[in-house]
């Protein structure tokens, strides 16, 4: 691609309010090109004095080349380097928080006590972008620590990602863990409980059982439900003709001493 058309690229990925879906297109067109020219002005980019040109720079290095095979940052170290760099001197919330993100798309494990240590950050946004990375280093024990720590945050979201990386995207298991993931049942947000509900079942810890069958004998139930019972149950997947009156009836056979 023309070292204009690349310009241009990145010129649109500053239009519009951060979230919105333009901007984020152009990211990603850049992030598929995955080549060096790509990475140079990006890493200017992650420099600049603007906060919302750091972000973005720092939005494009975080996958870029990823999206084609072999599914791995083209410039790995030195995306690194350029965004742990960043991180160690951001003061403006937007290009922190993709700075965080970007390190837990990077698989690092080096970025874990960086990201760690915006745990107990003021801002919930902040926080639930920590959730989000340490959920790509979910068997490392500082990130089970920290994990298990945001798992009891003030913001529902927060708590939702942090025990679904744990819970559900990590395997570690350890009395703590399966003790902290029992209080959640009775968490006041629905996502967190489901979560939950297949972290325990992860687990094998059928303190979950009763609160497993009731869900699945309401009316309706979400996806997360029914991967928590056939995880319980030992299956590699759902049963597509099982509704979940059977899922119920098969756990209550199944562990009904």
């Amino acid at each position: 691609m023309a070292a204009a058309d690349i310009d241009e690229l990145f010129a649109r990925t500053l239009e519009g309010d951060y979230e919105d879906e333009a901007p984020w297109e152009a990211v990603n067109a850049l992030r598929r090109l995955g080549t060096r020219e790509v990475f140079d002005k990006a890493a200017k980019w992650a420099e600049s004095a603007n906060p919302l040109v750091r972000a973005r720079g720092i939005d494009v290095l975080a996958q870029l080349g990823k999206f084609s095979e072999p599914h791995a940052n083209s410039f790995p170290e030195e995306s690194y380097a350029v965004v742990t760099r960043a991180l160690r001197h951001e003061t403006e919330l937007q290009p922190l928080d993709s700075a965080i993100a970007a390190l837990g798309h990077l698989d690092d494990p080096r970025a874990i006590p960086l990201i760690a240590a915006f745990r107990s950050h003021p801002d919930s946004e902040i926080r639930f972008t920590v959730a989000c990375a340490l959920g790509s280093f979910p068997n490392d024990a500082l990130s089970v620590e920290s994990l298990l720590f945001l798992m009891e945050d003030s913001d529902h979201k927060v708590r939702d990602w942090a025990t679904f990386g744990l819970g559900v995207l990590g395997d570690a298991d350890s009395d703590e863990i399966r003790d902290s993931l029992y209080r959640k049942l009775g968490d006041s947000n629905v996502d967190v409980r489901e979560e939950t509900l297949i972290g325990l079942a992860k687990r094998h810890d059928t303190r979950s059982l009763a609160t497993l069958i009731e869900a699945l004998e309401q009316p309706t139930m979400t996806r997360r439900i029914i991967e928590a019972a056939y995880t319980l149950l030992g299956m590699d997947d759902d049963r597509k003709d099982w509704s979940g009156q059977d899922y119920a009836n098969a756990l209550r056979e199944r562990f009904r001493s």
